[in-house]
């Protein structure tokens, strides 16, 4: 699973899990598998109360051509979740995307594993 996002301890409930469901609806447009399996979200913190979001995502690869335009697609899809009040998404580079990110999952539709 995606290790960085699954460790964060007691997770919020039902937000959250809404909002990686939305998450779940994102591809990379370069490669046919969401951006959550993916590895690509580092970082998700939901207040259940306040409705705020915080992600924390990356890209394949700094020249990524789509750099420009995900994370404003995933900042759209955040904020359409019922009970998100604001969605902060920030881009980052550091650790750099691996396909050891990835979920069995992802690797499985892939042909990886």
């Amino acid at each position: 699973m995606n290790e960085a996002v699954e460790q964060r301890g007691p997770e919020t409930g039902d937000l959250r899990q809404r909002v990686v469901e939305v998450l779940r609806t994102i591809y990379d447009p370069e490669i046919p598998v969401n951006i959550y399996d993916l590895g690509l979200i580092y970082d998700l913190e939901v207040d259940e109360e306040s409705g705020k979001v915080r992600i924390r995502m990356t890209l394949t690869a700094p020249a990524c051509p789509f750099a420009g335009t995900l994370p404003g697609q995933v900042e759209m899809a955040t904020k359409g979740v019922e009970g998100v009040a604001d969605v902060q998404v920030e881009l980052v580079w550091d650790p750099p995307w691996s396909q050891e990110r990835m979920t069995e999952e992802a690797k499985l539709q892939l042909g990886l594993l």
